[in-house]
């Protein structure tokens, strides 16, 4: 199979220059004549478009840097990258991720199966307290608890999972394009990769993680650490996750409950005094029309119901 590893980055020339070396390590042990990479910057401000048209002429394997005119964030920047992919297998790798050499071929045998949309690799990250600690993760558990998927990394028992990181993952391109690739409705970040993974397993694809396809994560290094606020972190995030089930949620009961525990939720996070989660929840109901006129292009493609994905995924 031929892979396109695509890389967005925005500002973080260091991780480029430590880890970039790595992924043409492991490409060109893939196999040279079988490969591409490219990297899409988000209208940087330091030295990373100086640096990867620099490394452009040093390296033998294709290598093409889109240099965009706005930061439009992840998704778009994602999603710029994969339309100039041109190989089978698009692989997905955050600049903060140093790849083991021989992650590729691993995950490129699940591609047999017609049905597999994306296999993830497993990830030690920098986010464990202990950092001797050999516990890898990357396996995507989730359940649907007052109103909202509740979800997290859980133990590797299996090689299922609710979604796979759009940091180190390999994706089949042609149904990224029939999927319709990250919803750029998240920017500037999180939720994307949850959302890709959980419309694909709606539409009745596969998902599914690879033990023996690693890759160390340095989160800690990686750009939204080092230019987002907290407050804003969270308050995205809290607006994603009414994205999220405004979007893809169809099971009735499963959205009345969403509902009905609404108010419960807005009474409690004043009462605490959470002002993340209000400002998330009127940042949503701001983008509700562009919510809505999304789901209805979602909607009809999907054949599988929530519970039936759900119950596969529980904490």
């Amino acid at each position: 199979m031929t892979v396109s590893v695509v890389i967005p980055t925005f500002n973080v020339v260091e991780l480029l220059k430590k880890n970039l070396p790595h992924v043409i390590d492991a490409l060109v042990t893939y196999d040279s004549d079988k490969v591409e990479l490219i990297v899409t910057d988000n209208n940087s401000s330091d030295e990373s478009i100086a640096f990867l048209k620099e490394l452009q002429k040093k390296i033998s394997i294709p290598f093409t840097v889109l240099d965009n005119d706005y930061n439009g964030g992840f998704a778009v920047n994602v999603n710029r990258g994969v339309k100039v992919a041109k190989n089978d297998i698009v692989i997905l790798l955050g600049t903060d991720v140093i790849p083991d050499k021989n992650f590729i071929q691993p995950l490129l045998k699940h591609f047999q199966n017609d049905k597999i949309f994306a296999v993830g690799s497993v990830n030690k990250s920098d986010e464990d307290e202990d950092e001797d600690s050999s516990t890898l993760r990357g396996r995507g558990e989730g359940e649907w608890k007052k109103g909202f998927l509740l979800h997290t990394y859980g133990e590797l028992k299996n090689d299922k999972t609710l979604w796979v990181d759009c940091g180190s993952g390999a994706f089949r391109r042609s149904y990224w394009n029939k999927i319709g690739g990250l919803q750029e409705l998240y920017a500037p970040y999180y939720w994307e990769d949850v959302d890709l993974s959980y419309r694909a397993q709606k539409i009745g694809y596969q998902v599914k993680i690879e033990k023996e396809s690693r890759v160390v994560h340095e989160h800690k290094k990686g750009s939204i650490k080092k230019t987002s606020s907290s407050n804003h972190v969270l308050q995205t995030t809290f607006r994603n996750q009414f994205f999220f089930v405004w979007l893809n949620i169809t099971d009735k009961d499963l959205l009345k409950n969403h509902f009905l525990f609404l108010p419960y939720h807005l009474l409690t996070m004043l009462k605490n005094r959470n002002m993340n989660f209000f400002r998330g929840f009127i940042a949503a109901l701001f983008k509700l029309p562009f919510v809505l006129n999304e789901r209805r292009k979602i909607v009809k493609r999907f054949t599988v119901t929530d519970k039936e994905i759900l119950s596969q995924f529980k904490i």
